[in-house]
């Protein structure tokens, strides 16, 4: 089982209190509980870093489907199944190990506790976290890939980590984290800038192109949206033809939207993800003791649980409206066509996985070092932005202020990552 392999990779044991690499402290699985929850903050920083490498991809790999004519509705479907089986495998598998105990049962034992309390919590969580991932997908369209995981998880860092930081009793080195959470503030501002000369830069590139049209056909009163094939060569990344042929292509179209619609969108969509990582916090330690005396706190693999079960809910409540009552200007669809549509479903299935994990990954690690320190996750721009580059050609031959902002505000999201990762306590 994988389960099985992680558990021998990160230091299983046959003694109450199993410690890999006992001599550096990395990683620490307490077994006394029956249960294994990583308690060191070695172990917890190596979960939020294989959660930054899958948070960090699933984005890409949705931004493709749509760039490829995929409607977001059938993708988001998609997704939502094997995010919500993510969850399942998690909890039957971490949340199963061993067996029961008063102070902390496992998976089974809890869905049948008076908890309900801090199910509610879990539960809000991944509504939240529903609707920013629902609404991103049309800000990746219109604001970039890059730039709207930078204002995302900036936001997220900045009211969230803020939230999580009192939640968790100040376990965390405050003047470590909110200077890292300055840096994170500044990269919003940066990366609205970027989206502004990005924008800029093309519709100079538009406009170039329609002006040499004109010159050489006469003139015209819009932008063509076909081009005629002058040549077999595919066009060039950034350039206008790769922008046109592009905006053929996609599912979302871009082209006349105006700015302040997509930035709109992406600010919502990390109000959003600002507020699901505190829910969690309070499902799984009761900081506002909302249990009932003697009922122990949810796991956090049952928390896990119930969290994508309400994201799951709400994403199937939502899309399939989407699919009949559809919205910036995307063509209607229906059920059936969403059940016939197989083209790229299987990636869409991947990111759904890598999404799951990902979170429970972090939740893993927050429950051990504190979930502001967790929150270095959202530094998955970093890797979102070489996805973006690499594979969709952003920013390609851009304007020389549009690379200097660019660069300034990758540079503030690995100062603000190194910061935050420092600031990790030790919750007792």
């Amino acid at each position: 089982m994988w389960w099985k392999l992680f558990l021998k990779l990160f230091g299983e044991g046959t003694s109450s209190s199993v410690l890999a690499e006992d001599s550096k402290g990395l990683i620490h699985f307490n077994r006394s509980l029956n249960m294994y929850l990583v308690e060191s903050k070695g172990g917890a920083i190596a979960c939020m870093i294989l959660a930054l490498l899958s948070l960090g991809t699933w984005p890409a790999i949705l931004t493709l489907l749509e760039r490829r004519g995929r409607l977001p509705q059938h993708t988001y479907l998609d997704y939502s199944i094997t995010n919500l089986l993510a969850a399942i495998i998690i909890a039957f598998t971490f949340g199963q190990i061993g067996s029961t105990k008063p102070d902390s049962p496992n998976f089974i034992t809890q869905l049948a506790q008076d908890n309900w309390p801090s199910v509610m919590f879990a539960m809000a969580g991944g509504i939240v976290l529903s609707l920013g991932n629902l609404a991103t997908q049309y800000a990746w369209a219109l604001v970039g890939l890059s730039v709207t995981e930078v204002i995302t998880s900036s936001i997220t860092v900045v009211i969230g980590s803020t939230l999580n930081y009192f939640l968790d009793d100040k376990i965390n080195k405050a003047e470590i984290l909110f200077p890292g959470v300055a840096c994170f503030l500044i990269a919003v501002f940066l990366g609205s800038a970027v989206h502004r000369s990005n924008a800029s830069d093309n519709k100079a590139k538009l406009r170039h192109f329609e002006m040499t049209n004109q010159e050489a056909s006469g003139p015209s009163t819009e932008i063509e949206t076909k081009v005629t094939k002058r040549t077999s060569e595919k066009p060039k990344e950034g350039t206008a033809r790769f922008l046109i042929e592009l905006e053929n292509k996609r599912a979302i179209k871009v082209f006349g939207k105006r700015k302040i619609i997509g930035l709109g969108i992406t600010f919502f969509a990390g109000l959003c993800f600002s507020l699901f990582s505190p829910a969690f916090n309070l499902a799984t330690n009761d900081q506002w003791h909302r249990l009932k005396q003697g009922v122990p706190k949810l796991v956090v693999y049952t928390a896990f649980f119930y969290f994508f079960v309400s994201c799951f809910i709400i994403a199937l409540i939502l899309n399939i409206g989407f699919l009949y009552h559809p919205v910036l200007g995307l063509p209607k669809s229906s059920f059936k066509a969403y059940l016939s549509d197989w083209n790229g479903r299987y990636w869409a299935f991947l990111a759904g996985l890598l999404c799951g994990f990902g979170n429970g990954l972090q939740f893993m690690g927050g429950q051990a070092a504190g979930y502001a320190a967790a929150d270095s996750v959202q530094a998955l721009p970093l890797v979102s932005t070489f996805w973006g580059v690499v594979l969709f050609g952003e920013y390609n031959r851009s304007s020389r202020k549009t690379y200097l902002l660019l660069f300034s505000m990758l540079f503030m999201f690995i100062s603000a990552v190194a910061v935050l990762m420092a600031s990790s306590g030790h919750r007792k």
